[in-house]
């Protein structure tokens, strides 16, 4: 398990290390002292799975209160998981940073509060998204920003994307940097 530091501030890639031969794979998806060895977050109360099928785009989520971590990993398939700092304080406030997870790379991405959170899958097959969650749900804080936010300009990698109502109907980023939440 290999742990790196992203740009965006408490952001973490988790590289797992992958046994396989003829037979399949092991791969050990969470360990308890390794994580708290390597300065991540090791309490989580909630583990979470969602399917999406090709060119879903889901996002961009967040949560306030409780201010809600994640770590992101994917089961089968491939999806662009892509964060947004949206700390007003932070120097990397509107930033984006985008990765590839997959079923084969053996990466998760841990996401720290403050940041919104979305994807969407890439390839002919549908994605399993699984991931844990340092606080529990309420539905009372959840926000979202526009997925497609002509500010934010993040250049999402699939034509013609299925996406919710709901999403479609977020605020934009000029919304939110107009009326922040309490962090």
């Amino acid at each position: 398990m290999k742990i790196e530091r992203g740009r965006l501030d408490g952001v973490l890639t988790v590289e797992l290390q992958q046994f396989a031969d003829d037979r399949g794979f092991f791969i050990e998806r969470f360990n308890e002292r390794r994580f708290l060895e390597m300065g991540m977050p090791a309490a989580f109360c909630q583990d979470n799975h969602s399917r999406s099928v090709p060119r879903v785009v889901r996002g961009l989520h967040y949560q306030t209160d409780p201010a809600q971590g994640k770590l992101v990993g994917v089961v089968r398939g491939r999806i662009w998981d892509v964060i947004v700092d949206i700390r007003p304080t932070s120097p990397t406030f509107g930033e984006h940073l985008a990765t590839e997870l997959n079923d084969a790379n053996g990466r998760l991405l841990w996401i720290p509060p403050g940041l919104a959170h979305g994807f969407c899958v890439l390839g002919d097959g549908p994605a399993d998204v699984v991931y844990k969650v340092d606080q529990p749900y309420n539905r009372l804080t959840e926000g979202g920003i526009l997925w497609n936010d002509a500010e934010l300009a993040i250049p999402w990698p699939v034509d013609n994307p299925i996406v919710s109502e709901r999403d479609r109907q977020l605020p934009s980023f000029a919304d939110y940097r107009a009326h922040p939440p309490e962090w």
